[in-house]
């Protein structure tokens, strides 16, 4: 399960299937202690002369307080094999269960960041600018605020520079 460090310009891939399709792992933290999510929502391009991530996160679920409280977090994409995992992992908190030991995954530290062995490839990010999504920035009058928030708390988006991309060897 060892990664070779590449060029992001040697990738390429349509975002809306690896993102929108298969899905990726946001982890926040260290080898100590960290916590990862399931996302299907980002954006991959260019921003302020970077290349960039940019993810969305809930105040409420616990990977928030990881990526939060730390300058760098992966994403993390492990593909169609590993379905089962990811939807374990965006739907249980990990303050309520050990992620690792239910889904098999593999903890790797990389860049004194957290990923998985099982990952076909890892962005490695580094934050650089966030905001709240709020209800009254919606310029539709379509719903999508009402159909995809509810009750629930809105996003937080952290637009991040990828500072290093990992495939499988």
């Amino acid at each position: 399960m060892a990664f070779k460090k590449i060029s992001l310009s040697e990738l390429s891939f349509n975002p809306f299937e690896k993102i929108g399709k298969e899905w990726m792992l946001i982890t926040g933290g260290n080898a100590e202690k960290f916590n990862t999510m399931t996302a299907s929502w980002g954006q991959l391009g260019v921003l302020w002369n970077k290349n960039v991530l940019t993810c969305y996160i809930r105040p409420n679920r616990y990977t928030y307080e990881f990526i939060e409280n730390g300058e760098y977090f992966t994403a993390s994409f492990l593909g169609e094999k590993y379905r089962n995992a990811l939807s374990f992992c965006g739907s249980h908190s990990g303050k309520d269960c050990d992620k690792v030991k239910e889904t098999g995954l593999t903890p790797v530290e990389t860049d004194g960041c957290m990923t998985f062995g099982e990952a076909d490839l890892v962005f490695v990010c580094r934050k650089l600018y966030n905001y709240d999504i709020q209800e009254n920035g919606f310029t539709t009058g379509d719903g999508i605020a009402e159909k995809v928030y509810g009750n629930d708390p809105y996003h937080r988006a952290y637009i991040s520079e990828i500072t290093a991309v990992y495939i499988k060897e």
